[in-house]
């Protein structure tokens, strides 16, 4: 890792590999950004774009280029994939997606070796654990961005349903990023008080149906995709700034705790496979998956998150 000099690469010129590269100018993360795409005019059109407003940012390359301009990455993040053709199965769009990632990530790793591999392209977690296979890197250094951005969602709404600050809630979605993830309710708190505890002193303690108020909350959240989609076509800036946080743990060595997509080892049982759980995150990658005191219900929901993309994976050719 250069610390001095981070460099990120990011294959997709798309509405989140470019948001990324904004976001990324914004903060001043990075003093390198790569953008790569098959469309190497976009990606050139892009750049040209981010690199008119320098003036205005901290110093910082920007460029489009081939995969031998990922060289010496130390982040690599994967944004590109197939979108779903009218009446594509699930399968059939994995392996799509599979069969483009067999393409990319031995180029990935021809060129830069050491890098950390940040998989975005959905669904994320099989994704993640193709990457993980195909590449044959250590499982510390290929994580998919996960629930990270999902756990903003629920912090967001407990946040203006509390009327609290959401940097004061602490709240973790986990498992998979999709329809059978859960909200990790038992660990929740705000400013520092678990959340059962916090009740009392919340706004709406007098008229709170309190589990069915969260179960409306995480509802949200589970569709908060669909209906974004509905309304502009896509998701892009949430998941910008979810990537750039993982990006800045990542090239500061932050030890920082973020719920990214990891591959699974005797965690309640489950192995060999990629959910979402908090983890340290440093200059490594994942450090650690952090062990969660799980209620028995979440327990449940957890396993049956892990059993339903585990009944997916077998199907696809990796």
């Amino acid at each position: 890792m250069n610390s001095l000099r981070p460099k990120i690469s990011i294959i997709g010129a798309g509405s989140v590999g470019s948001s990324l590269a904004f976001s990324l100018l914004m903060k001043g993360a990075v003093r390198e950004i790569v953008l790569i795409d098959k469309d190497l005019k976009r990606a050139q059109g892009e750049c040209m774009d981010l690199n008119h407003g320098l003036s205005f940012c901290r110093p910082v390359n920007i460029y489009a280029a081939g995969f031998d301009g990922c060289k010496d990455s130390d982040i690599v993040v994967v944004t590109a994939g197939a979108k779903q053709k009218p009446g594509q199965t699930r399968i059939e769009l994995l392996q799509a997606n599979t069969e483009i990632l067999k393409e990319i990530i031995p180029q990935i790793v021809r060129y830069s070796p050491q890098a950390v591999i940040l998989m975005v392209t959905n669904p994320v977690d099989i994704l993640t654990y193709a990457t993980l296979k195909i590449s044959g890197l250590p499982p510390s250094r290929v994580i998919g961005s996960g629930t990270v951005l999902d756990s903003s969602r629920l912090r967001y709404l407990m946040s203006v349903h509390c009327q609290v600050d959401a940097r004061n809630v602490h709240a973790y979605v986990i498992g998979e990023h999709g329809d059978s993830e859960l909200a990790v309710w038992s660990n929740a708190s705000i400013g520092g008080m678990m959340l059962e505890k916090y009740c009392p002193f919340c706004v709406h303690n007098a008229t709170c149906r309190r589990d069915k108020e969260l179960e409306e909350i995480f509802q949200q959240v589970k569709n908060a995709a669909y209906k974004i989609i509905e309304a502009k076509g896509s998701t892009f800036y949430a998941i910008a700034l979810a990537l750039v946080r993982i990006c800045e743990a990542i090239v500061r060595d932050e030890n920082s705790v973020l719920p990214v997509a990891a591959l699974m080892k005797d965690y309640y049982g489950i192995s060999d496979i990629c959910l979402s759980l908090p983890s340290i995150i440093n200059a490594k990658g994942v450090e650690k998956v952090l062990h969660l005191e799980l209620s028995d219900k979440e327990k449940l929901q957890f396993k049956k998150s892990a059993e339903t993309l585990k009944q997916v994976i077998k199907k696809i050719n990796f």
